[in-house]
């Protein structure tokens, strides 16, 4: 069993690798203000970003789902990882040598299944890319020769080739400590006969990261005639590798895609190849699967939907790219109206153009292009005679049923009408009513009442902090659910930003402040949170490991996740300094004081005559103290605090 690993190692992983760094590589990620970034949650779909990073604080905040925490919660989460595999995965990232406080150092069976499935699969890309040098793999550097890579291609691209016997591979690996049954989950291996066995042998290779850029998986190309197998024989689906979820390059392309908010999408990995060599540096590919729904979530999250993305397809112009298209439209019609499709002359794949015409052919193969839903309309109208009242009637019917899935009515319309034109009918609104009764139909039959063309994203988002304007009270808390158009539960709200966030701003002042002068039961408790972490002052020294005492005394998760949010969440005010704060903490502790003299004069009018005389005088001197408190306050401001 792994011993524990130490706090302080743990700390310095924290310290160590910043957490822009690591959303950064599975998100595009811009300013938000305040010094914080956002960008789509990969968490959850939207379309407009509620996702935010605090680089200052090491946290993040997702405000449509709210998911939130550190760095190795955000890992944890999003690779489907344990604690200590996370740990151990940022420590190698880091550099830093982790220490166990019962099990020893580290010892190699002790690792996480995925930590380990992707250090095997780094060995095998190591072991591929020494192969492809020896004298049997003469027939894969020919295969790459006359495609126009050379040997800085191989090597930039971590080509290599799996040698043809039944298990040189497998015997390296378990050279290298891995058990037979961490080579078949991997996919490395398979069962034999007599043992478990190479799966790849006598092709050549290339290495399927992730977004992160570990190697996950492998495809590989049939070289030899006596081979039997697929032309291309991709890795199996493991716990680390699911070709729905995979695209080849985008380790090589996500700063690309994210800086010029376009991706390429070709079909193969010499595609990609022949892309990048040519400058095209944004291109990625499926690997042996359909393009599809999660990867339009990986490239949307890169893209991030600025208005200005752009995807494009250089599918052929046969069934692939309608198919494409089609899917497009279903999946996710806003990917649909940033996507276009580019044909190569002849038909010729970017690895075939390049190497007939130059790399020049195929940057143009990118540029000009043609919007996807209308190549895919293209694709259906061709196949009828248009000539005939007949064959566009038939052409109407199935082209508009492909439209009114459209559910942003605006697109829909215009797509309605481009329809018109491509069939060529004259009266342009039957096209355009015929269409919206098709998407009425289809909506009283299966309940759908789509988009309409409103807004997406979560309804009652603050205009600024991105906070609810209600929400219910959360599990633990009793009391008034949150309402932010409440004077009170948004200047409440704001000092404890500044206290998480700021805490120089507010202290000594703040931890002054009862638990009681916070009327909204999730911030008391976020303020009892900041008492047991021994208060705001505690953030001057150490602003992170304040931050991670307060959550530490978070006593459920649903507390913790307000304190993260309230740590990353946008100020509502344009100049965040003493002025600010100042406004801030008078305002919560006059509303405590007037509540304080409310109470008291309540107390005694329902009492009347029956309170005693000592009991009168001194509720009258608290109340006459309370007011002065209060003229002061309003009055002089922060400095009668």
């Amino acid at each position: 069993m792994a011993g524990r690993i130490n706090d302080d190692d743990v700390k310095a992983v924290r310290d160590a690798v910043p957490i822009d760094a690591v959303v950064s590589e599975y998100l595009q990620l811009r300013n938000a203000g305040g010094g914080n970034l956002k960008g789509l949650c990969p968490f959850h779909d939207e379309k407009s970003p509620s996702f935010q990073v605090s680089p200052s604080k090491g946290l993040f905040h997702c405000f449509g789902c709210q998911e939130g925490g550190d760095t190795i919660a955000f890992v944890m989460k999003i690779d489907h990882l344990s604690f200590s595999e996370t740990v151990e995965r940022l420590a190698a990232k880091a550099g830093i040598t982790l220490r166990y406080e019962e099990g020893g150092y580290n010892p190699s069976h002790q690792r996480g299944e995925r930590i380990r499935l992707i250090e095997a699969h780094q060995a095998a890309a190591e072991f591929y890319v020494r192969a492809l040098e020896s004298p049997e793999a003469e027939i894969g550097r020919k295969f790459l020769a006359e495609r126009g890579f050379d040997q800085d291609a191989a090597t930039h691209f971590r080509v290599g080739y799996s040698p043809a016997g039944w298990d040189h591979l497998t015997r390296y690996l378990r050279g290298k400590g891995f058990s037979d049954k961490e080579l078949i989950t991997s996919g490395l291996s398979q069962d034999g006969r007599r043992g478990p066995i190479d799966r790849f042998r006598g092709r050549l290779m290339w290495p399927i990261s992730d977004t992160a850029g570990d190697v996950v998986g492998f495809g590989a190309r049939k070289l030899r005639d006596d081979d039997n197998g697929p032309k291309y024989l991709n890795t199996p689906e493991t716990p680390i590798y699911k070709k729905s979820q995979v695209l080849y390059g985008i380790d090589l392309a996500k700063k690309d895609i994210a800086k010029a908010s376009r991706a390429v999408v070709v079909e193969g990995y010499t595609d990609v190849m022949a892309c990048h060599l040519a400058g095209v540096t944004t291109a990625i590919a499926t690997c042996g699967t359909a393009f599809g729904n999660d990867h339009i979530k990986i490239l949307r999250r890169l893209l991030m939907d600025n208005g200005s993305a752009r995807v494009i397809f250089t599918f052929d112009g046969d069934s692939a790219g309608q198919k494409a298209a089609l899917r497009a439209f279903e999946d996710d019609q806003k990917f649909a109206a940033e996507t276009y499709i580019a044909i190569a002359p002849d038909g010729m794949d970017p690895c075939d153009l390049r190497l007939a015409k130059g790399d020049d052919s195929v940057r143009d193969l990118v540029e000009p292009r043609t919007p996807l839903f209308e190549f895919a309309l293209r694709q259906i109208v061709g196949r009828y005679d248009l000539e005939t009242p007949a064959g566009r009637a038939a052409a109407l019917d199935e082209a508009a049923a492909v439209v009114a899935k459209i559910k942003t009515s605006s697109v829909q319309r215009e797509v309605a009408v481009q329809l018109a034109g491509l069939v060529g009918i004259l009266d342009q609104e039957f096209v355009v009513h015929r269409v919206a009764q098709l998407a009425r139909w289809a909506r009283d039959k299966g309940g759908d009442h789509g988009d309409r063309g409103g807004r997406g994203g979560p309804q009652g988002r603050g205009p600024r902090g991105g906070a609810p304007q209600q929400a219910a009270p959360a599990p633990g808390f009793s009391g008034p659910a949150l309402n932010l158009r409440s004077p009170a539960h948004r200047t409440e709200r704001e000092l404890l930003k500044l206290a998480l966030q700021k805490p120089a701003l507010v202290s000594p002042a703040f931890d002054a402040y009862g638990v009681d002068e916070f009327t909204a039961p999730p911030y008391a408790a976020v303020r009892r949170c900041i008492e047991e972490a021994g208060g705001a002052e505690q953030g001057l020294t150490d602003d992170r490991a304040y931050l991670g005492a307060v959550l530490d005394a978070a006593p459920d998760n649903t507390v913790r996740n307000l304190v993260t949010e309230l740590a990353v969440e946008v100020f509502r005010g344009k100049s965040i300094d003493e002025t600010y704060a100042g406004m801030h903490l008078v305002h919560v502790r006059l509303r405590a004081v007037d509540r304080r003299i409310n109470d008291v004069q309540g107390s005694l009018a329902r009492l009347g005559n029956h309170v005693a005389p000592q009991d009168l005088a001194a509720a009258q001197n608290e109340v006459w103290v309370l007011q002065q408190y209060a003229q002061s306050l309003r009055a002089h401001g922060a400095a009668a605090l």
